[in-house]
């Protein structure tokens, strides 16, 4: 778990320098993308399901990426658009395009729904995590 963690921070870290990120902030940005992977997986460990634990795992890395944003005072895109990198669920829309083209109908539809599904919890957990109102975070960016 520990080196999927850490897995997940170096990932978050070379999609920060592709993305262009400031170079000062890309530790965050590592850090915010190991948290959010740390939580899916606890979230996994506690036994929900994967779209669940996308929401719950996006949340968590939404509201991070504003601590760190108002800590920082830098936007909070830069944080949020690097962290989310390890949450998306690449491999799931593979695996659609790649049944779709083999004609294997079935795959293709038990695949594609369980991507779509942790799609929509994704920006889900992005819109819970901005429902929390502003002036909480400008707190943490005043200490």
């Amino acid at each position: 778990m520990i080196l999927q963690v850490i897995a997940s921070m170096v990932g978050t870290l070379a999609f920060a320098i592709l993305f262009n990120a400031p170079r000062k902030e890309y530790f965050f940005c590592g850090v915010n993308g190991g948290l959010a992977w740390l939580a899916y997986l606890l979230f996994i460990r506690a036994g929900v399901g994967v779209a669940l634990a996308s929401m719950g795992a996006t949340v968590i890395l939404t509201l991070a990426a504003r601590g760190f944003s108002s800590w920082r005072k830098c936007p909070v895109t830069v944080f949020l658009i690097t962290g989310i990198f390890v949450l998306v669920p690449g491999a799931g829309i593979y695996y659609t395009a790649y049944y779709l083209l083999m004609n294997d109908l079935a795959q293709f539809s038990a695949k594609g729904l369980e991507t779509f599904k942790i799609a929509g919890a994704i920006a889900l957990g992005i819109v819970f995590g901005f429902a929390i109102p502003q002036r909480v975070f400008n707190k943490i960016g005043k200490r």
